[in-house]
């Protein structure tokens, strides 16, 4: 077939349906749901707290920091498998891109994986062994390398189908705002069993009345992860050559890209800022405002609804002021509620005895302060990369969706491991640890130290992305749809 034919080709590719597009998303809530277990309970499963033991929680694995008197056995085991993590990620991608199925780039990826993550979820839990034991050890560390060789088997894919089913600047924000939304609704899912658990404890137990709970959350994940597989063909709406360059060449070739550079630097900061907040936000609840952990919840669902409720107006305000100054409103709208939060220990609460301000008043102004910056930083960026990827696209030859998503979300997961790396070193500044022991003892100090760390980490990230040239990358794809349409305006449709 002659470049024209195959360019004239692309062209008749049917674009998506709003439908359609909501199916893609539903995929996301599958991976999101899963990815969010291991976020909130992993830990809290094998690492369990005085009161957790006194609860009936077991313990697995050697407890304390007795890697070194800094780091726990399970914070070896995750770093570990996040390095492999960070290796699989370009490979997963490479292949992808270069992929010559029949049925498409990255639908077959997807539909591979989707069984074997919800299942080595499941069993991550699952350590055999009823006592400290070696074996569980042995048990949880596959497991973990397992569960992210099949999320970035997913994951990577699927993400590149965004810059590859985005065929407008308005098909790209639609599915940016509704897979932004269906991540939310799955790390909210993850949450669940904070309240179902306790129901079945008295029945089965500490360890399996969460365990069952998985076991629905992840069955639910797996049909979600199928549902775009089996009902979006791929060829239908995208015609885009495979990739002949190898991992390596093609991870250079991504990051010779100067915007992109520009992009995943800011973005990484982003991720560290925001990763500190979220993992201190129990610890601001319960050290810093003095009132129950259990407003940890009210708050963060009520910051994911408030936020959700913004979403409708975000493409807008894209068409008006740009990606770019946008994503810098969100870096400094998020600053200003982490400066909120390490306010709280310098001003005091009603229930320290050292304030005249409510723990409660801080958390709410807190939640709505952060509600908007969170709505356009969690659908702007993933545009943005569909941008880059495909200016990269037009001016290079090369599609290499995959390998642009596969290294921002390299970006994200990189900054999330470096801020929880972090933390716990900040939280614990002004406090004597029991090393043998998995309860951190957070000071006042230390949550203030955090807030102030999140806080240069948001406004280091709003100065790097003042360097992006959105113009450049918008005025190549611009230019590309200008001169599709003088062709199709010129000359008939061959037959």
């Amino acid at each position: 077939m002659s470049v024209k034919n195959t360019e004239r080709k692309r062209q008749q590719m049917k674009r998506l349906t709003k439908k359609q597009m909501w199916i893609f998303a539903v995929g996301q809530l599958g991976w999101s749901t899963l990815s969010g277990i291991i976020g909130a309970w992993f830990v809290t499963f094998y690492l369990p707290t005085s009161g957790d033991i006194e609860g009936g929680a077991l313990q697995y694995i050697t407890p304390g920091l007795v890697i070194g008197g800094f780091l726990t056995l399970l914070g070896l085991i995750t770093a570990f498998s996040r390095v492999f993590d960070a290796v699989t990620d370009p490979l997963i991608a490479s292949l992808s891109d270069r992929s010559k199925n029949p049925r498409g780039r990255r639908i077959p990826f997807m539909q591979y994986a989707a069984i074997p993550l919800a299942v080595v979820t499941v069993l991550l839990f699952c350590a055999p062994v009823e006592k400290i034991s070696g074996i569980n050890v042995a048990w949880i560390s596959v497991f973990i390398v397992l569960f992210y060789l099949f999320m970035t088997m997913y994951c990577t894919p699927y993400n590149a189908l965004i810059s590859e089913f985005g065929k407008t600047q308005e098909d790209r924000m639609f599915i940016s705002t509704a897979i932004s939304l269906t991540f939310f609704a799955g790390t909210m899912l993850a949450y669940t069993p904070f309240v179902f658990a306790g129901f079945l404890r008295g029945a089965v137990g500490f360890a399996w009345s969460y365990r069952i709970c998985f076991i629905i959350l992840a069955a639910i994940s797996a049909v979600c992860m199928l549902i775009p597989t089996f009902c979006l063909k791929e060829k239908e709406f995208v015609d885009t050559q495979p990739s002949n360059t190898n991992m390596m060449k093609s991870l250079g070739a991504t990051f010779k890209n100067k915007d992109f550079r520009t992009f995943v630097f800011s973005d990484i900061m982003y991720w560290v800022g925001l990763t500190l907040f979220q993992t201190g936000l129990p610890f601001f609840v319960k050290v810093s405002m003095r009132i129950d952990e259990s407003f940890t919840m009210y708050f963060l669902g009520g910051m994911t609804v408030l936020s959700a409720c913004f979403y409708p107006f975000v493409a807008k305000l894209v068409k008006k002021f740009g990606k770019k100054k946008l994503v810098i409103a969100g870096f400094l709208g998020l600053a200003v509620a982490y400066v909120i939060a390490a306010l709280i220990g310098v001003l005091g609460t009603v229930e320290s005895g050292t304030g005249v301000i409510p723990g409660v008043v801080f958390g709410l102004l807190i939640c709505v302060i952060a509600a908007f910056p969170m709505a356009l930083l969690g659908i702007i960026p993933q545009s943005i990369v569909a941008d880059v990827a495909e200016a990269d696209g037009i001016e290079t030859g090369e599609n290499r969706e995959g390998m642009f998503f596969a290294a921002r979300t390299f970006a994200m997961k990189f900054g999330q491991s470096f801020a929880m790396l972090i933390f716990t070193s900040l939280a614990i500044i002004g406090t004597t640890q029991n090393l043998e022991s998995n309860d951190i003892t957070a000071s006042t100090l230390g949550m203030t130290i955090v807030g102030i760390v999140a806080v240069v980490f948001c406004v280091l990230g709003a100065v790097l992305l003042g360097f992006y040239r959105e113009k450049k990358i918008m005025g190549t794809i611009e230019k590309k749809y200008v001169e599709k349409s003088a062709e199709s305006a010129e000359k008939p449709e061959e037959k």
